[in-house]
């Protein structure tokens, strides 16, 4: 399965090539809109959003190798509206979600580290990290220089290693964090 060849066929109007291109994408644009939205019926949502005008716009993309990219951004500025959206309601009643059980241990900690970052060096270090996008590629999705990048991912990785080390007790009683 070939992105780039896929987009190239989608952008000629191959309707299977864009269904294939999307399903190639799901679990990194679900995995995206997760880290910035947390619940489950908002990603469905933006997600939906995302493909629909992916599907109009796709004949206007300029380069077929930057088709992950320019979908992700799609999918960023998608959550930032439903985001924008919330912000604008009062939600009462709202039970916090539980991580999901695992088996791994470390990776739910982990899990739960990066969901405690706040939004701009959580989606910084999912990027990154967990879809595998090189700093220029993270730069590009979120429309930002590469130099902030780098500066949000440092202090991403500082709060997540503040978050996992062990603290020793001796540490809460003298006030150092």
């Amino acid at each position: 399965m070939n992105l780039e060849l896929d987009a190239r066929l989608a952008k000629q109007g191959d309707k299977e090539a864009f269904i294939r291109l999307v399903k190639s994408l799901e679990l990194s644009l679900y995995r995206i809109a997760r880290s910035i939205l947390n619940r489950d019926e908002d990603c469905a949502d933006a997600i939906q959003e995302t493909i629909l005008k992916a599907y109009h716009a796709i004949p206007k993309l300029k380069q077929e190798s930057f088709v992950k990219t320019w979908m992700i951004r799609i999918l960023i500025n998608e959550c930032r509206k439903l985001l924008g959206k919330r912000r604008g309601m009062v939600l009462t009643g709202e039970i916090p979600e539980t991580a999901a059980l695992s088996v791994e241990f470390d990776r739910i900690e982990l899990k739960e580290a990066v969901e405690k970052l706040d939004d701009s060096l959580r989606i910084v270090i999912t990027l990154h990290y967990f879809e595998d996008m090189s700093l220029k590629q993270v730069a590009a999705a979120l429309e930002l220089p590469e130099g902030t990048i780098k500066s949000r991912l440092h202090r991403a990785r500082q709060s997540l290693l503040d978050f996992l080390q062990p603290k020793a007790e001796g540490d809460y009683a003298h006030g150092i964090h």
